[in-house]
């Protein structure tokens, strides 16, 4: 009985030394991401050469060496860091996460573990990940970087539900791709330091279908956090967080809506983070340019924010190195209006989210309202206690507000509050 005991304890202590338990460093980073709430994402490769999107290997069904022929003439004459991320910043985005490696295999990036990659298998021969990471730590954005953990080239990844007959012959070997992923990050924290996060994606490739495939992602975070232990864990995988993720992401839905049907997990206690398109690819396609109005865009951020989320912007950079002239207008527009109205979307945390007439934001006794339907002369706001002061954001003039103590509501009256796409009253409790 003593031995089963002493057994028990030391399966228990095994558990628990398993068990993730985030440094002091990593909560701190999460604390800042968590307040960044807005970011731009960069979905940038060779396949910008085809202007068919960064999937389109697979959904062209082309050959691996066909496909490869794009490398040889990868030369973005135009490409500069400096202007990118000047251009980002200007829009109000605390961060990027840029595109290191995506499902075609190819890195964007000087690896010594494939010359399948910039520097190594194009005239272009500059590493533009160095020059993306210079530029941001110049100008103060944080420089997260995507990581795809499938792929559609190498012999040795296990083909899952989106491999087709790329001219490869399979030669399947975790063991194998798993090191050369390893590698590959240990390469990215080492030689770019000032990668904050790592976005990985993939997942979907071995999930339900294949149940008897194992990811080993909490073996891989575990090394990755020995490697740096604040360094922030995402990974799209469509599911509930896996043990050493540090925030949790949301593809083209904010948390808990699931509108695209990508996003039916629930929502952790994690930073959290939603990722959109600004057209409606990932990658450049030249037939896509039905991209969303300032407005639309500026309306998605005050949404996210009033879901305690950040909102992971995307926008696909031409083959030539430059960010399509609607993105950049997208971004300007953006910017403008976050040089107002930013005070009410960074460093909030979740408020009312679904109010018939808007959303709110909350920074400790603040609460900004944003009224973001039209048709409200008035709203009527759900408080305890009457507040100590109500005035509209944009010019500061207090509002002459109506409480009543029997249904506990803030009365609040619009008329002269301007503002697009809403109109914000600052209410203090």
């Amino acid at each position: 009985m003593k031995k089963i005991f002493i057994f028990l304890m030391l399966l228990s202590s095994m558990t628990m030394q398993a068990q993730y338990v985030p440094t002091p460093e990593n909560i701190q980073a999460r604390q800042q991401f968590d307040g960044f709430r807005f970011g731009i994402f960069l979905h940038w490769g060779i396949y910008s050469e085809f202007a068919q999107g960064e999937w389109y290997l697979n959904t062209g069904k082309l050959n691996k060496d066909e496909y490869a022929k794009a490398a040889s003439c990868f030369y973005p004459i135009l490409f500069d860091a400096n202007q990118w991320i000047k251009a980002i910043k200007a829009s109000g985005a605390k961060y990027i996460t840029f595109t290191s490696r995506h499902h075609d295999s190819f890195s964007m990036y000087k690896t010594n573990e494939s010359r399948y990659n910039i520097v190594d298998a194009t005239p272009f021969k500059r590493d533009v990940l160095k020059e993306l990471a210079a530029a941001c730590q110049k100008e103060g954005i944080q420089f997260h970087l995507y990581y795809s953990i499938l792929d559609w080239i190498r012999e040795d990844y296990p083909i899952g539900r989106t491999g087709h007959d790329t001219g490869r012959t399979p030669r399947p070997n975790y063991d194998t791709y798993f090191q050369f992923m390893k590698n590959q990050v240990k390469e990215l924290l080492t030689n770019y330091p000032n990668v904050a996060a790592l976005w990985f994606d993939g997942y979907w490739d071995h999930n339900k279908d294949v149940p008897a495939f194992d990811w080993r992602l909490p073996e891989f975070y575990r090394y990755i956090h020995a490697l740096k232990p604040e360094c922030l864990i995402g990974n799209n995988h469509h599911t509930d967080p896996i043990e050493g993720e540090d925030f949790q992401m949301f593809e083209r839905d904010l948390p808990g809506e699931n509108k695209a049907g990508l996003s039916p997990q629930g929502i952790s206690e994690l930073p959290l983070e939603m990722c959109q398109t600004m057209n409606g690819m990932w990658g450049y396609k030249v037939a896509d340019q039905d991209y969303k109005s300032v407005d639309e865009l500026v309306t998605l951020i005050i949404n996210a924010a009033a879901k305690g989320c950040n909102l992971l912007l995307n926008i696909g950079p031409q083959p030539n190195g430059e960010l399509p002239a609607l993105a950049i207008d997208r971004l300007q527009g953006i910017g403008k209006w976050m040089n107002t109205y930013g005070e009410t979307i960074y460093g909030t945390h979740r408020g009312i989210d679904d109010a018939s007439w808007g959303v709110t934001t909350k920074k400790g006794n603040t609460t900004f309202i944003h009224v973001l339907n039209k048709e409200y002369r008035e709203i009527e706001y759900p408080l305890a206690k009457r507040p100590k002061l109500v005035k509209d954001f944009l010019s500061g003039n207090v509002i002459k507000y109506k409480y009543d103590k029997k249904k506990k509501t803030v009365i609040i009256p619009l008329d002269g509050i301007a503002g697009a796409p809403d109109r914000v009253v600052t209410m203090i409790e």
